[in-house]
């Protein structure tokens, strides 16, 4: 050291001390080495103590502070969660579904078919089987006990770009059965004409599916068959169906009786209107009109929300209507599905709704007594236009 600064140090040493409060040293021993700088409250809650910069976060004790959930992302994760929820269970009812359904008609053993038209085509049967049912039901329900099988309805409907068409075709319709092998004796058959229910008694789905396109020229996509228990259930799972009569109705032979006017039909006598036709003037083509209008309503009932929002009714609906459908092996439930939406949309007046043309629902039969005989000259034109998916001109029945 220099001169100067020595008798600096001397001069410094000679000094009186300062009072504690005012000593810098003091100040800095005491605050931790470094002169406090004026302290000023952060953001944040916490407070800047003179290293690095400032904090602008923390909790009151100058901690981390907690995250806030915004009420946008509280509504944002509870949205997502109900849409999984929703995956899930549609998924899970999808395959639940999917599982009852009994695929169990093999249309590729159909025999010399119609090239495949536009559009789809399904075959869609009311049968009388009485599969499920008690004797004690089949007294409730007044179908006999009689052994084998019948259709007691039978209508095609047409999906396609030219709109829907459900055609009925009167089980009494006198036609073609064409050649056929025996299921059960294997014994081959010749071409007959007989009333379009014998092909089903004779041959089942298989040789009703060979009837209708062989007389119709129309490529049967799909088959869709329920019987006597199935829609008694179903009905019933619904909680019964609302219908409106014209007139009053009383049948011995179904067990039909109802007043003129609005009413609920349970699963019973739900059945015993869509059979009944000895009171109705032109017999077999009256019952195919009460069984259009009851149809319906049934698929506005099953499709309303107070069904489909409803998982305490909506699956015993299903699982009724499952329990005894029959389909053919390639359909899927998404092409049930849309069967089921297209009749909705062709009996609520979305689509065409006729009987195939008749010339006479009277017609004296050397075989088989009186039967239906189509008009062909209308029938063909109708049949070619829902073959080729043309809008559809012929008006039917």
């Amino acid at each position: 050291m220099n001169g100067w600064s020595d008798d600096t140090e001397q001069r410094r040493s000679a000094e009186p001390p300062l009072p504690p409060e005012l000593s810098p040293r003091r100040a800095a021993t005491a605050g931790g080495g470094v002169p406090s700088q004026s302290r000023r409250p952060q953001p944040g809650g916490g407070s800047y103590d003179g290293y690095g910069p400032p904090s602008t976060s923390g909790g009151p004790d100058g901690g981390p502070r907690r995250p806030r959930w915004s009420t946008r992302k509280k509504i944002g994760y509870t949205a997502l969660g109900l849409v999984v929820v929703l995956l899930v269970v549609s998924v899970s009812t999808y395959f639940w579904a999917d599982s009852k359904v009994r695929r169990e008609v093999d249309l590729s053993k159909v025999e010399d078919r119609p090239a495949p038209g536009k559009g789809t085509n399904y075959l869609i049967v009311g049968s009388d089987s009485r599969e499920g049912l008690t004797a004690q039901d089949e007294k409730n329900l007044h179908t006999g006990a009689a052994s084998g099988q019948r259709t007691d309805s039978m209508m095609i409907l047409h999906t396609g770009s030219n709109g829907n068409t459900m055609m009925s075709l009167p089980r009494d319709s006198y036609v073609t059965i064409p050649a056929f092998t025996g299921q059960q004796s294997g014994k081959r058959y010749g071409a007959s004409t007989h009333k379009l229910n014998r092909a089903y008694a004779d041959g089942g789905p298989e040789l009703l599916t060979r009837t209708v396109e062989y007389n119709t020229g129309i490529h049967i996509d799909h088959y869709a068959e329920i019987g006597f228990s199935g829609f008694v259930n179903l009905v019933n799972a619904l909680g019964g169906v609302n219908m409106c009569l014209d007139k009053a109705v009383h049948d011995k032979a179904s067990g039909a009786d109802f007043k003129a006017g609005c009413q609920k039909l349970n699963g019973q006598q739900s059945l015993a209107f869509v059979r009944q036709r000895h009171q109705e003037a032109d017999q077999d083509l009256g019952r195919m009109r009460n069984q259009q209008k009851f149809l319906s309503t049934l698929a506005h009932q099953a499709a309303s929300p107070s069904t489909v929002l409803n998982p305490f009714k909506l699956y015993p609906v299903i699982g009724s209507g499952l329990d005894t459908l029959i389909v053919d092996k390639k359909m899927s439930l998404w092409d049930l599905t849309s069967m089921f939406w297209a009749m909705k949309g062709v009996t609520g007046g979305g689509g065409h709704s006729i009987t195939v043309p008749i010339a006479n629902s009277n017609y004296m039969t050397p075989n088989d007594g009186d039967a239906v005989k189509w008009d062909m000259t209308k029938a063909k034109q109708l049949f070619g236009e829902l073959r080729n998916d043309d809008k559809v001109t012929v008006s039917g029945n």
